[in-house]
């Protein structure tokens, strides 16, 4: 054995050691990984064909093997680690069965599989084209200078409060980070705005820069984070197999039967998960820059950054207008919700009948895998599901579903209809939202002529009043649409007036549109509408069209139809929802038929207002640098993954992923084993970028930490939040390099490590509660899912 060390571990330390030099050699990283994979394996070949490498395995055939496994351990169970007195023989290749070139067959046989599953065809792909479009949409954004425009209007609106000018960073961090999620761009963006800005105001050089390389950091958690896209194609698959294998080591047939729920998870929950923590530590931010400043008054003082153009509001009228109206249009739609008088109106009955409830855990198992069941559940769940399985025997097993006849059809139908809510969800929804619109309009401008707002309030209680007496959950959507009419046409009159007065207030101009992008976007996801790939889609055409607007706005051209491109959006969504536009059914409606062009027409003008868009983006420049930008990041993420995959499959060769796993999976308490893989993450978050991590270390680590009993959504964001924690710490976090490039020549290094140690603190206080408090990270997806 050379120098003492099992063969394995050489060949783990050589890998280690050709990762680390290829990445400080100066080559790019998506090639100095995949050169490091080529160059350890080629010195691990050539060492093992030598005869140096010996490799020590457990005797499986000694007594003392036989009698371990005669008492009951599984098999799977036993490793060198945790047993090891056992005898040990010693062989002498780490490859298996002394076949080198076999292992780099299997390893070339690999990646062209790999390549094939996770970039070319696989379930992932359509995930990871999130990360175009994501990327997309956030330097389009950044190019556009939206971004320079919510600092300043932020810096307006909090520069008056003391320490206003660090919590307007850290929330315009936080709608950059739900744009962007790059954290590089975020924090050069800030670096380059703000921090001359925070120095000319006396503010301290601590201070500043510290909150400015922190809030760059938010994009690492919160969605839509291109970390948690990226691990989400990974977690998936990775909690499947660790929990499978856990219920056969469990004796289960499988992960079903012994967790009684599915072992899934999707990136569309992690960043339900994700959005709780992201607002919290965006909160400890802020709450630190205001304590900060209240104590130390001198370094960060109240500034006045100019007049803001709206018109002066009285406390009660800010009160009445943009508090106390909208909390009563909100909670008073709740609470008709509750009463069934806001609800919902469709009458569709399955033709088919319920399946009967099963019972809550599948019972008839093993005898082992009932004593694993009982552990990971307790006594009581157990007894509990057997109770239910006896009811259900003695009913005579669970119900099939069967087809209804038509008496059955027509009774359920007639059920719906007498339960129907008297006003539709649907309308109450646009009900609170142009009634939102028309209060904050009035809150805005409490002295302009209220009028054309009492209008369109009026068409709002007109139109609930025509959902209440003249139609009914029997109404055909053409007659919908023939009686909203009128209602809705003064409806938008008011509200047309109130966006007029709305797009006067500084405020509400620059943080609205990006605001309602966001919503959008992250609204589609949250909401379980639809996966991150259309929804980022969605987001970039957004963007385009945003810093579009933007730029006709800067040229005192009309932006009408980029307006009138995002209301043919509106109106083919709201077709959609509303009409059965399926026309390659045996029997189409003339309404189906009038409704399908009429969303066809509304897309065929919003694709040319997104064309148009791009037009106006190329010709003033921004749209070429943009797209070479995603194309550079795109490719990069995409070659990191390959490359990575060649690594991982490298390690996998001579049995170092399954080394690592064995010696992880020696210690008793699973909580110890997930702290060390939390410290090794940490530390290697220094030197190595969040790609890296996720495509190398965590495929090894994955299975133990996801195959033991944690909420695989709480591991996924407490990763992220760990490398986030990582990337900000002194000497070597990744957002300190950033801001060091861009901050100006009186700011010092020390300043910079100095300014950021308080929020590695606070990432650390973050990270201690979603430990302690697994309910912050799970909270909103049960809430959805509920």
């Amino acid at each position: 054995m050379l120098f003492g060390l099992d063969g394995v571990e050489i060949g783990l330390i050589i890998v280690f050691l050709a990762l680390f030099s290829a990445i400080l050699s100066g080559f790019p990283v998506a090639f100095a990984i995949g050169g490091a994979g080529v160059i350890s394996f080629g010195i691990i070949a050539a060492l093992d064909s030598a005869g140096i490498l010996i490799h020590q395995a457990l005797d499986t055939g000694s007594d003392a093997y036989n009698a371990l496994v005669a008492s009951g351990v599984n098999e799977k169970t036993i490793s060198v680690f945790r047993y090891p007195e056992l005898p040990r023989i010693e062989a002498e290749s780490v490859f298996p069965a002394g076949d080198w070139e076999g292992a780099l067959k299997r390893t070339i046989a690999g990646i062209t599989n790999r390549i094939n599953e996770r970039v070319i065809a696989g379930q992932s792909i359509e995930t990871l084209l999130a990360v175009l479009m994501f990327v997309l949409m956030g330097i389009v954004l950044e190019r556009s200078k939206i971004a320079n425009d919510l600092l300043t209007t932020m810096a307006r609106v909090f520069g008056p409060l003391p320490g206003g000018l660090a919590v307007s960073i850290v929330v315009v961090g936080a709608f950059l980070a739900a744009s962007t999620g790059i954290v590089g761009a975020t924090v050069v963006t800030m670096g380059l705005l703000a921090l001359p800005t925070m120095l000319r105001n006396n503010y301290s050089p601590e201070l500043a820069t510290g909150v400015i390389a922190a809030s760059g950091t938010l994009g690492q958690i919160i969605p839509p984070s291109i970390v948690i896209v990226l691990l989400g194609t990974l977690a998936g698959d990775l909690y499947s197999a660790a929990q499978e294998a856990r219920a056969q080591t469990a004796g289960c047939t499988d992960a079903l039967t012994y967790l009684g729920e599915p072992a899934v998870v999707s990136v569309g929950t992690l960043f339900q998960a994700a959005l709780l923590p992201g607002v919290m530590l965006a909160g400890l931010y802020a709450a630190y820059a205001f304590g900060f400043a209240m104590l130390n008054p001198s370094k960060a003082p109240a500034v006045e950054l100019g007049e803001s153009n709206g018109e002066p509001v009285t406390r009660s009228e800010a009160f009445t207008w943009f508090l106390g109206v909208p909390v009563l249009l909100i909670v008073g739609s709740i609470l008709l919700g509750q009463v069934n008088l806001i609800g919902s109106q469709s009458v569709t009955v399955s033709s088919f009948s319920d399946t009967g409830q099963a019972a809550s855990l599948r019972t008839n198992v093993s005898e082992q895998c009932q004593a694993s069941m009982i552990e990971l559940h307790g006594q009581e769940a157990w007894d509990t599901a057997v109770a239910e399985q006896a009811e259900i025997d003695a009913k005579g097993g669970v119900e099939e579903s069967t087809r209804l006849s038509d008496e059955e059809l027509a009774a359920a139908k007639a059920a719906k209809v007498d339960g129907a809510a008297p006003i539709g969800t649907g309308i109450a929804t646009l009900a609170v939202i142009f009634g939102l619109i028309l209060a904050v309009a009035r809150g805005v401008s409490p002295s302009a002529d209220p009028r054309p707002l009492l209008i369109g309030a009026g068409g709002i209680v007109l139109g609930l009043l025509v959902d209440v007496f003249l139609l009914g959950p029997l109404s055909s959507s053409g007659a919908t649409v023939l009686l909203m009419a009128l209602p809705w046409a003064i409806t938008v009159y008011g509200v047309a007036h109130a966006l007029k007065r709305l797009s006067g207030n500084e405020l509400l101009r620059v943080v609205f549109p990006p605001l309602i992008l966001i919503v959008a976007v992250l609204g589609s996801i949250l909401g379980g509408i639809t996966n991150p790939t259309p929804a980022a889609a969605l987001g970039a055409a957004g963007a385009i069209m945003l810093a579009a607007y933007r730029k006709l706005a800067e040229e005192d051209r009309s932006p009408k139809v980029i307006l009138w491109s995002t209301l043919a959006v509106v109106i083919m969504i709201l077709v959609g929802i509303n009409f059965d536009l399926r026309i390659n059914t045996d029997e189409v409606s003339f309404e189906s038929w009038v409704a399908f062009f009429f969303a066809y027409a509304a897309y065929a003008y919003a694709l040319f207002g997104l064309l148009f868009s791009c037009w106006v983006l190329y010709r003033s420049g921004v749209l070429s640098p943009a797209v070479r930008e995603t194309a550079k990041v795109t490719s990069m993420v995409f070659t990191i993954l390959i490359a990575s995959q060649l690594l991982n499959l490298v390690v996998i060769s001579f049995g170092g992923e399954h080394y690592i796993q064995e010696f992880l999976k020696s210690f008793d308490d699973v909580r110890t084993v997930f702290l060390i893989v939390m410290l090794v993450l940490f530390v290697l978050g220094f030197v190595l970028d969040f790609l890296e991590i996720i495509y190398i270390v965590v495929p090894i680590v994955g299975p133990v930490i996801y195959g033991a009993h944690f909420d695989p959504k709480w591991v996924t964001i407490m990763i992220a939040v760990n490398l986030q924690t990582s990337f900000l710490t002194p000497p070597f976090g990744f957002a300190l390099f950033y801001l060091r490039g861009v901050a100006p020549k009186e700011v010092t290094t020390g300043h910079i490590y100095r300014g950021v140690i308080p929020f590695v603190l606070i990432q650390v206080v973050g990270l201690a509660l979603l430990a302690a408090f697994p309910g912050i990270v799970t909270f909103v997806p049960d809430v959805i899912l509920n």
